[in-house]
């Protein structure tokens, strides 16, 4: 494990606990009113599950392959599907369409989001939710966007090989955004009308064991949580990595959780696990808000 030592400040002991096991590709876990979502992409199901139950219940089926999932400002889920759009699901439980093309050409499969405190949304857009040989594939880059209150989508972007997690600051003046296939994060400044400028290179997440950046999260103190090599590697605000907590298999995403949201909830594969921590999850404002 890489810097045991300091890591061991914030997680005491980094063994992790399965909570739930048996699905096809979980991701996009969100701790929403003392319950944990997250998306099994293949099963194209969100599901929810409650602390103590031995099982998780389907929240939405279909789920359009969603993968990353937040809260808007008002507290609905913002969700990103592999099928091609980006959605809201409103309080009766329709789902509205946020966006699904760009300029005229379709996304290739939105795949992560944040909403900011302004409640613009920010999401990756990968080609993963096509197929091995992009058929269908519109766009000749993997963009990242910005979708504003008033519904213009605005391209962020586009130099990115798989652009995939992305997290604020704290204070929201920097954007975070790992590239999975170049195996880094970089960080960007944000501007005052939510475009981000000055990206360059934040930290390095190679290693000889399986898994590549994924998911992300940062706690109140600005430390980074992005899955990796390994599984989730716990990063300074200068880059410098902490260490990783280790899974038994491949991670893809992080959240928050638990009444103190100390509990660091972690997709991986087929299962979900957890470790708790001495360090605080930095709350979305979104679910400041929904509070």
């Amino acid at each position: 494990m890489l810097g045991a030592s300091r890591l061991g400040n914030i997680i005491p002991d980094p063994k992790v606990e399965k909570v739930l096991s048996g699905f096809q590709f979980t991701e996009g876990p969100l701790w929403v009113d003392g319950k944990l979502l997250f998306s099994d992409i293949p099963a194209s199901t969100i599901y929810r599950w409650t602390p103590g139950a031995d099982h998780a219940v389907i929240y939405r089926k279909p789920s359009g392959r969603s993968n990353g999932l937040t809260l808007d400002r008002s507290g609905r889920l913002i969700a990103c599907e592999h099928d091609r759009r980006l959605t809201r699901t409103e309080r009766d439980g329709t789902v509205k369409i946020l966006a699904e093309s760009y300029e005229g050409r379709r996304l290739n499969s939105p795949n992560d989001v944040v909403v900011a405190r302004s409640g613009a949304i920010y999401f990756t857009d990968p080609p993963y939710g096509l197929n091995d040989k992009l058929e269908g594939k519109e766009l000749p880059y993997q963009g990242v966007y910005r979708l504003g209150v008033r519904g213009k989508l605005t391209l962020l972007d586009d130099s990115f090989d798989r652009p995939n997690g992305l997290a604020f600051s704290p204070d929201e003046s920097k954007l975070y955004i790992d590239d999975t296939a170049r195996r880094h994060i970089r960080v960007f400044d944000v501007r005052r009308d939510g475009s981000i400028c000055n990206g360059k290179i934040f930290a390095e997440l190679k290693g000889p064991k399986p898994g590549n950046p994924d998911g992300m999260k940062v706690d109140v103190h600005g430390n980074i949580y992005c899955t990796g090599s390994g599984g989730v590697w716990v990063i300074d605000t200068s880059g410098e990595p902490l260490g990783v907590i280790e899974t038994p298999e491949v991670s893809s995403n992080v959240a928050w959780g638990d009444n103190d949201f100390k509990t660091l909830y972690i997709t991986a594969q087929t299962s979900i696990y957890r470790v708790r921590t001495t360090t605080v999850g930095c709350p979305s404002p979104n679910l400041t808000q929904a509070s």
